[in-house]
């Protein structure tokens, strides 16, 4: 995949362009913007910042939006200038194995384009591509602000789905707690409550930015369209509510594993109890007759060993049975 991309649509055509970073900043010129169109620049990476610089000059970006595009992400944030929105968020690095893998993306949203730029290659949009080449939907009969909100809610898709994976997870350690209780139930535990903790910072900047595009007066976004943010907000409140479910769920099964563990060790001292109870007057009565006395009545009987092994026998099946009526040594 080339590292540049732009798509040019309407409601009857559409063109795309797959270059490099410098060819498509290089050829793409403001001033021959159709109004009919909808242009969307798509770059997989920020390494040529001259090219990208040029193209911000070419659009009239302010100098500070230029030059946050470049630069670490602290917060997510939303800024309104006279021609365009600027806004960046922490989003899931593609393909992530955890939610603490992040990278940032920066929308710049005009009149008939938006620019997109990620930190690495990936494929965030895959299905707003494919409603744009197969015309799914309105999205080609809309604006560039309906095409944000398209970017968006596939951002938010992703997010959703590392939550399921999270509460798959979430299965796995509750039936191993109740199959079989190993060491690394715990450490995953905490694994995933580290992942819930990833999420809800990458979900909590979201649903506030959306609150701002939904009660935003701006003319670059349509009163129309402003219910499409106020439904991915809504989304973002589903998925912080899933997010704070899941952490209860995983406090409630690390609770559960510290009792099952308590459970375990009071079943293995009991046996123990029961153990040491049934040898201990065993151990009495061999202690006794391993007295070195030179008088002792018992010496001199002829039957006395077999006399003494047989009572330390009933007094131990004796025992055994005693506690076996009572229940002692039946397994919860």
């Amino acid at each position: 995949m080339k590292s540049a991309q732009i798509y040019k649509y309407s409601q009857e055509f559409f063109a795309i362009r797959n270059e490099d970073v410098h060819q498509i900043c290089t050829d793409f010129e403001p001033n021959a913007i159709d109004p009919d169109y909808v242009y969307w620049l798509n770059f997989h990476s920020l390494n040529d910042r001259d090219s990208l610089e040029l193209l911000c000059q070419k659009l009239q970006l302010d100098k500070l939006s230029i030059e946050s595009i470049f630069l670490p992400l602290r917060r997510s944030k939303v800024e309104e200038y006279p021609n365009y929105l600027f806004f960046q968020i922490h989003t899931l690095k593609n393909n992530s194995s955890s939610a603490s893998d992040s990278e940032k993306l920066s929308f710049i949203v005009g009149k008939s384009f938006l620019l997109s730029f990620q930190e690495h290659q990936g494929q965030h949009f895959s299905e707003v591509r494919q409603r744009i080449e197969k015309s799914k939907g309105k999205i080609r009969s809309q604006k560039s602000d309906f095409l944000l909100f398209r970017l968006l809610d596939a951002l938010i898709d992703e997010i959703f789905v590392k939550t399921e994976e999270v509460s798959d997870q979430i299965d796995i350690i509750d039936a191993g707690i109740h199959s079989a209780m190993k060491g690394e139930l715990l450490r995953d535990i905490e694994m995933q409550k580290r992942e819930l903790i990833e999420l809800r910072k990458l979900i909590q900047p979201i649903k506030d930015l959306l609150a701002g595009l939904e009660t935003m007066e701006h003319p670059l976004i349509d009163p129309s369209n402003t219910h499409y943010f106020k439904n991915l907000r809504n989304s973002c409140t589903s998925l912080l509510e899933d997010v704070e479910a899941h952490k209860q769920i995983l406090d409630s099964l690390s609770n559960l594993y510290y009792a099952a563990q308590g459970q375990r060790m009071n079943e293995i001292m009991k046996v123990l109890t029961v153990v040491s109870s049934i040898f201990i007057p065993l151990t009495f009565i061999v202690g006794v007759y391993g007295m070195n006395f030179k008088y002792m009545p018992e010496l001199e009987y002829p039957y006395g060993y077999y006399t003494v092994v047989g009572v330390m026998i009933c007094i131990g099946v004796g025992l055994f049975a005693y506690f076996m009526k009572r229940g002692w040594l039946k397994r919860d």
